[in-house]
Parts: C-alpha cells; structure tokens; sequence
C-alpha cells in the first residue's frame, strides 16, 4: 500500500483533528512558563506548572485511557477535549490568580484528554487496511513531528508578539474545533470486549510492559536532545541561539525519517526494528556529547531524528501486534503515559547529573540508561513473546477440544 492510497476523507479528517487537538498539547510547557513569566518568580512558577501540566497528561491517560471503550469512544473523547479546552481557557483568562489555582486548571488541561491520543491510534487503525497501517503510523508521525516543530515557535511568537495569553486562548479554540470534529469521524470502532479470553484488561496491558519500556527509553532521549543541548552548547563555547535550528532539524529529520520508513518493508519484525533502532539512537545521542564543534553536534541530532521516528512507528506496530482490537486504545494510552514518565524521568536525572557534572556527562548517563532500559525491554519481550506463544497454544487446544466435544454431541444425536 501507498502513501497516494492514504487519501480517503475518514483519513484526511482524522489528520485534521489530530492536528488542533495536538497543538495544543505540544505548546503547553512552554506556553504556560510564557504566561506567567512576568509576575515574581515567575519562571520557577512556569516550569512547576509546566511539570504539573505533563502529570496530568500522564496521570489522564494512564487512567481514562483504560476505560475507554470503542462503542462510546466519540463521547468519552468530546467530554475530555471540552474540559480540557475549559481548563486551558480558565488558563488564559486567569493568568493572575493564585498559584495553587493555576496548578489545578494546568493538572486538569494535561489530564482531561488523557484517552483521546489512544482512541485517535484506535481509530485511526480502523480506516485503513491491514497492509496500510505501517504507512498510516508513518504518516501520523510526519504529522506529529510536524506539529512538535511549529508548536514552540508558534508559542513564543504568540506570548512574546501579541499577549501571553493568546496561546492558552488559541489551544482552547483548537481543542473546540477538535472535540466538533468527532462528529465528521466514526462514532468508534470494531473491536470485540470478548476477543481477550477472559483476561482482565489489565492484565492484557501488563503482559506487553517491554514495550512501554521502550517508549521510556526513546522519549527520555528526546529529553536529553531538548534539556541540555543548550548547557552543552555553552558548554563548548557555541553560540546558544544555535539551539533552536538544531532542534528543528531534528524535528524535520525525523519527519523525513518517518516518510522512508513508510515507503517500504524493513527486515525484522517490528519489535527487533525498534529494539535495534533504538540502541543506535542511543549511540549517536551520546556522540553528540562528545562532538567538540556545532556541525558535529548538529548532524548526530540528525542521524538521532531520522532513526527516531523508526523507533516511534515500529513500537507502535508492536504494540498493535501484540495487543486484541478490544485493548488497542487503551495500549496506546498506556504507551503515551509511559513516554511521559520516560520523559520526565530523564529531565530529572539530567537535573542531577548537571548539578554535579558538565552536560556532556548528563548526556552520556542518559544515554546509558536508555541503554539499560532497552536491554531489560529485550529480554522482557522474549520471555513475554515466549509466554503469548504458550497461552495461543493453549487457548488452541482448548478450543479443539470443545469443536471435538460439540463432534461427539452431535454424533450421538
């Protein structure tokens, strides 16, 4: 299948939505630390709010994710983008109030659509064939790197050009348009609450935490490359306003790089792409540490994007794989959140290291750990592919043994 065979309204559409409920998800951090800069201690309050703001998120897709079910995907997804664009709107309109108000309507923004990424993933697995869904994950992800790229500048130019405000006010408006936009796409879709044989949802999720563990392991890099790339330039007596243009092209390469993972058919299952994939980001990520010139700096950060987006897609291919139809929506909640948590937990142990050592050092511990991580997913998804393998078997056997059972019933007739 073809990228040219992606071209369907239902596709188009979904692209659409995505798009104003993701924009304003990727301006918040920095929106937020915009909004409130200017009163005492204001970027201290910004970057608290800011990490309110991605426990939310975590915290909302983690638990409504879930509990989302397919026969009732589109209004489980309207209430939580309307509360979310409310939230970001109280956001806007109360920029003065007290803080701990601030850290609720943040906590709530980042919270409310917590299940609405899942359910996208969900639906949007639904409108292609089979063989087109590498391309449709492909093509979600040049959208999604998309967006990532514009949101900060988008951002900025908003808080710092016209008010600060206007940022919180605009995600509001795109999260309405986004929530009115469900109503052009399928109400949900097919999935069968019977097809986990018994096992309880979460147990079906537990069983593929290896792959959550990837998605750790890939956004904490993502961390690192954002976090500390301005200390490391510093750090080597480089201009700090080359941050920005580095950051966009990686952006851009791992768009270009989710494109000519669609075009055709890599070798390997998926989950070995990723693994494989994801020890190489790593790699060149800690090259980027050691790189003594900003044109080295540059090109190992656009080695990391155009394998990152590698990384992204085959994940979630594993994770559909691994998964029935009944948990896919909230299997991709539950790797959302972790990618969260992986993110987070990489600012923080970057923190720590800087307070202690030169960036490049950070870097280098993050890089490390990204490693570890992706070892233990490793040996995690050959016990667990080992264990799935074990449970098909006997789920056949059972069910010969019920077809043999129903035979002699019937012969006795």
């Amino acid at each position: 299948m073809s990228y040219r065979d992606l071209v369907t309204r239902p596709v188009i559409t979904l692209a659409a939505v995505t798009v104003a409920a993701r924009l304003p998800v990727a301006m918040a951090p920095l929106a937020v630390v915009l909004l409130v800069r200017e009163r005492p201690g204001g970027y201290s309050l910004g970057a608290a709010l800011a990490a309110v703001y991605v426990i939310g998120e975590v915290a909302g897709a983690s638990l409504l994710g879930p509990r989302l079910k397919a026969a009732r995907a589109r209004y489980a997804m309207a209430l939580g983008l309307t509360v979310g664009a409310l939230a970001f709107a109280g956001l806007g309109l109360g920029a003065q109030a007290h803080p701990l108000v601030l850290g609720v309507l943040a906590a709530v923004a980042g919270a409310a659509p917590g299940a609405v990424p899942g359910g996208f993933r969900a639906l949007l697995t639904s409108l292609v064939p089979e063989d087109g869904v590498a391309q449709a994950f492909s093509a979600d992800a040049i959208v999604s790197y998309g967006v990532w790229a514009a949101s900060p500048a988008l951002a900025t130019w908003l808080a710092l050009g016209v008010d600060p405000v206007v940022p919180m006010v605009l995600a509001a408006v795109l999260m309405a348009l986004a929530t009115a936009g469900l109503w052009a796409l399928p109400v949900g879709w097919p999935a069968d609450e019977t097809d986990r044989g018994g096992v309880s949802m979460a147990r079906t999720l537990a069983a593929v935490w290896p792959l959550y563990l990837t998605g750790a392991a890939g956004l904490s890099l993502l961390a690192l490359a954002e976090l500390v790339l301005p200390a490391l330039l510093e750090q080597r007596g480089i201009a700090l306003g080359w941050a920005g243009p580095m950051l966009a092209a990686y952006a851009l390469a791992g768009a270009v790089g989710a494109y000519l993972y669609g075009l055709r058919t890599w070798p390997g299952s998926p989950e070995r792409q990723s693994l494989v994939l994801l020890v190489a980001v790593a790699l060149v990520v800690g090259a980027s540490a050691v790189a003594p010139v900003a044109g080295g700096i540059a090109a190992a950060l656009v080695v990391a994007g155009l394998l990152q987006s590698g990384v992204q897609i085959a994940r979630g291919l594993s994770l559909k794989n691994a998964l029935p139809p009944s948990a896919f929506a909230a299997g991709y909640s539950m790797m959302y959140a972790a990618v969260g948590a992986g993110y987070a937990a990489s600012a923080v142990l970057a923190g720590v290291v800087q307070s202690v050592a030169a960036p490049s050092t950070a870097i280098l511990a993050g890089a490390a750990l990204c490693l570890v991580l992706t070892a233990a997913s490793a040996v995690g998804e050959r016990r667990g592919s080992r264990l799935r393998a074990r449970m098909r078997l006997a789920g056949a056997g059972a069910e010969g043994a019920a077809v043999d059972g129903r035979r002699d019933a019937e012969c006795g007739l």
